[in-house]
């Protein structure tokens, strides 16, 4: 597989996962090593990995646990839409029941960014992600990645994204041995 390149700049694609309950594959930083692993075998590479973050829940709740998150960039040859049908089959495997807004979850999987498009008149997929730019628990992690990546619609980058974030937006790795 071959990465896109075009005036200067390597196209990427970038998948942020969370999770703040434990799944049938363990605890919520467990669940989302195993996503990893299951979408490699569904044929996506993945290129990169953050490391695992600590976030408590947006918008802010006590009751709720706080998520572990991180960011991949993966090659793929599926375009967004099939893409995203494999990242929502992934999540239904997993056991991810959609009940209310924001309510606690065993894996969530977003399209943050797919190459440089811009893709918003469908409202099952928007990218690059509308509120990715609100979010310390897909900036901190991609700034991991890439932090030469711009915005594509606000044409910022991740570090004057990350210099914009809310106070509320804090975002914690998780030390090597899961503590």
């Amino acid at each position: 597989m071959m990465l896109l390149y075009s005036e200067g700049a390597f196209f990427v694609i970038y998948i942020a996962l969370g999770a703040n309950l434990p799944s049938i594959h363990g605890s919520p930083a467990q669940t989302l090593e195993e996503a990893k692993k299951v979408i490699v075998a569904q044929g996506v590479n993945v290129v990169k990995s953050s490391r695992t973050w600590l976030t408590a829940p947006v918008p802010y709740d006590p009751n709720q646990p706080d998520y572990s998150n991180a960011v991949i960039e993966v090659e793929t040859d599926l375009d967004a839409h099939a893409l995203l049908e494999l990242m929502l089959s992934i999540e239904t495997d997993f056991g991810r029941e959609r009940s209310v807004k924001n309510a606690p979850r065993v894996i969530d999987l977003d399209l943050i960014a797919y190459h440089d498009e811009v893709i918003g008149d469908e409202p099952s997929l928007i990218v690059p992600h509308p509120r990715m730019q609100e979010r310390g628990f897909v900036l901190r992690p991609m700034a991991e990645l890439n932090d030469a990546w711009i915005h594509p619609v606000l044409k910022q980058g991740i570090s004057a994204l990350i210099e914009q974030l809310p106070d509320d937006q804090q975002a914690t790795p998780l030390l090597e041995d899961g503590a």
